[in-house]
């Protein structure tokens, strides 16, 4: 990839992920906030202001670089997380299940508002505006289904972990809950091995041929 496909790149994704990352902490402590949890009101992180949730190397260095490295195959990446108090929530143990699923249902949204961008592009005469608003609608699309489907996988302390424990008996979530230490690791370790292009990469291609034939 020479520098002028790399400045194109860097310029069409920047947006998409920085919204991906940041709009999706923000739905958990909004989702929180519903049921009972100021944690994340009170530290001024209720916000879609991006600047309040990007964290630095995980919200812009790695994610570009990954999306880089893959030749846009893959994307990774994190903001500063809500706090969230599950102990504060007023039915602990249901309502995490809704806090979690807020992440990837603010990504899926993402998804589909990036769609309304592209059709619009469709629409249009083809100038130096709508090309790029195309390939960033594109990039939207594509962005927001890894981000929903990665953090949909039942892996503590992603999101799917959470709905998972919060769906299980008491003291089967009690006895998985022990397991999150081990979540990251093995998280990297399926990123390494390809494990997750094999597992993410179907879904993420089905959804996304589904949501660019809306706009087609």
């Amino acid at each position: 990839m020479d520098v002028t496909q790399l400045v194109q790149t860097l310029a069409i994704y920047a947006l998409p992920v920085l919204f991906a990352i940041t709009l999706h902490e923000a739905a958990h402590g909004y989702v929180a906030r519903h049921f009972g949890d100021m944690t994340a009101y009170a530290q001024g992180r209720i916000s879609l202001n991006p600047l309040r949730h990007i964290d630095i190397v995980g919200t812009l260095v790695v994610p570009l670089a990954i999306l880089l490295l893959s030749a846009g195959h893959f994307l990774f990446g994190w903001a500063k997380p809500v706090p969230v108090n599950y102990s504060a929530l007023r039915s602990p143990k249901r309502h995490m299940l809704w806090v979690a699923a807020a992440g990837p249902a603010s990504n899926l949204a993402m998804a589909l508002g990036w769609a309304v961008l592209l059709k619009l592009a469709v629409l249009l005469p083809d100038n130096s505006f709508t090309v790029p608003m195309r390939l960033m609608g594109e990039a939207g699309i594509k962005v927001n289904l890894v981000f929903m489907f990665l953090n949909l996988l039942p892996i503590l302390p992603l999101d799917g972990g959470r709905i998972l424990a919060s769906l299980l008996p008491n003291r089967v979530a009690w006895q998985y809950s022990r397991l999150e230490p081990w979540g990251l690791p093995l998280l990297v370790l399926l990123l390494l091995t390809n494990v997750l292009d094999i597992v993410l990469m179907p879904l993420v291609g089905t959804s996304d041929a589904l949501i660019r034939a809306l706009a087609y």
